[in-house]
């Protein structure tokens, strides 16, 4: 499964500015609010999406289908971003201690990554949209960071479609990290693995991805 970031082009620098994000409230929703909320979702998706004429229908569907896919999962979560109106949102679940998140992943799994998938503490971001009207990066940052941290986990993770380099240079710019490419035959689509680390940075761990067994999610 491939995380997608939100489908039109990053916000970019400048914009509303800071008073703009002070403005927008984060908001968590249980399964039963996201069911209720998934028109306005999927209207959302369609107004930040920049599809070309006819495509609106079929992506607002295909986004509404990964959505109630995902609400399916053990420890899915979802946080909006609102101010009068939606602005923004950003889903995902918890990764299996077995690694599956992980499968086609291309040579060797950095161990600090390997340890902290076993022990619980890693979240797979499998969405984030931002009204393309809402031009401040710290929103969607805001959002991804504490979709992460509500479950305590020490690292996000998401699966970038190689081709989209827009979206993997916003990721890059709000700190998440490359880790490698990732290989799910049958389709022809590499996808680039990328992490956000919550972890305390040391000398002895500069990237954040350190191990904390004394953290450790129970079973």
């Amino acid at each position: 499964m491939s995380g997608r970031p939100w489908p039109g082009r990053p916000p970019g620098p400048g914009g509303h500015g800071a008073s703009a994000a002070e403005a927008v409230r984060l908001r968590r929703l249980n399964r039963w609010q996201a069911e209720c909320l998934q028109e306005d979702l999927g209207d959302l998706y369609v107004e930040s999406s920049g599809a070309p004429a006819g495509e609106e229908y079929r992506n607002r569907q295909d986004f509404l289908r990964r959505l109630t896919d995902d609400v399916r999962r053990p420890g899915f979560a979802l946080v909006v971003a609102e101010t009068t109106t939606l602005v923004g949102c950003a889903f995902g679940f918890p990764v299996r201690r077995d690694g599956s998140w992980w499968r086609g992943f291309a040579g060797g799994l950095p161990r600090s990554v390997e340890q902290l998938t076993a022990s619980g503490h890693v979240f797979a971001i499998t969405e984030i949209v931002v009204h393309p009207h809402e031009q401040d990066r710290d929103i969607a940052r805001r959002l991804q960071e504490r979709l992460v941290a509500d479950h305590h986990a020490s690292l996000g993770t998401i699966l970038v479609p190689a081709a989209d380099r827009a979206a993997h240079a916003a990721f890059r710019s709000w700190g998440w990290q490359e880790i490698g490419e990732v290989h799910r035959p049958p389709g022809p689509t590499v996808l680039r693995a990328l992490v956000l680390p919550l972890g305390k940075r040391t000398a002895a761990n500069p990237d954040g991805l350190a191990h904390d067994a004394r953290t450790q999610r129970p079973e």
